[in-house]
């Protein structure tokens, strides 16, 4: 497989995007394509290692800079980031800075990067933490687009902000898949109720299930929680879902 780093032009600037391609010495071939959302610390080795595994699975992987309003920023060290203030600050202020409404409306973009790679049909979209709420976000804004939504220790995803992405579970048209920490006080217990409520009142093809004694986190290889066999786990979940919506 091949890594390409890319620029994606939107309403606000340009995105710098990883672009992992399968088979490249077979470019015209036509893959299912998959946006990975990024986790808070942004992109980096990490998740290239994470999109070049889904890769490797015979999809076209977009590895988005969400983040790219700010500049240049970190890198920063997952593992510790949070704990010293210089960089906590930073991160919380890129978060909040970064707002569900932006990644819907460059998603539109994200798309387009991916058709242009040689995608056809609708894509998948995968989110890590933040990320996780803005690929439930991203299906809703693009549901004629998006046919499978994932998140995994997502936070936040029926919150009592206005923007939470429980809210508009009416116009998604993906299939969803939600892995939630077994214990995550972004996602707590009375948030797991509401997501479910909605999307059942939605009637969106969803599953929502618990990782018990997985800590928010766990997916990603260089985080502080992570947790090998819950990786696997996770794997196992999201290409089973990803092949059947996509390949199926």
């Amino acid at each position: 497989m091949s890594k390409r780093e890319i620029a994606i032009k939107t309403e606000d600037g340009t995105a710098g995007a990883g672009l992992f391609l399968p088979d490249a010495a077979s470019p015209a071939i036509i893959r299912p394509g998959v946006i990975l959302y990024m986790d808070a610390f942004g992109p980096r080795p990490a998740l290239d290692e994470m999109a070049e595994r889904l890769a490797g699975q015979g999809y076209a992987v977009l590895v988005p800079d969400l983040f790219y309003r700010f500049g240049d920023y970190g890198p920063f060290d997952a593992k510790t980031a949070f704990r010293q203030e210089e960089s906590a600050k930073q991160l919380r202020a890129m978060i909040d800075g970064t707002s569900q409404a932006m990644t819907a409306a460059d998603t539109a973009h994200f798309l387009d990067a991916l058709l242009e790679a040689g995608v056809d049909g609708p894509a998948g979209v995968v989110g890590y933490c933040m990320g996780g709420s803005r690929a439930l976000t991203a299906a809703a804004a693009h549901p004629q687009r998006i046919a499978a939504a994932a998140s995994f220790h997502g936070g936040n995803l029926a919150s009592d902000k206005p923007d939470s992405p429980h809210l508009r579970a009416v116009s998604i048209k993906a299939r969803v898949y939600v892995g939630a920490a077994g214990v995550d006080g972004s996602f707590p217990p009375e948030q797991a109720a509401r997501f479910v409520e909605a999307f059942r009142t939605a009637e969106v093809d969803f599953v929502l299930e618990n990782y018990v004694g997985m800590a928010h986190g766990w997916c990603v290889p260089d985080s502080s929680v992570y947790d090998g066999a819950g990786a696997e786990r996770h794997w196992r979940r999201l290409t089973t879902f990803l092949d059947e919506t996509l390949k199926g």
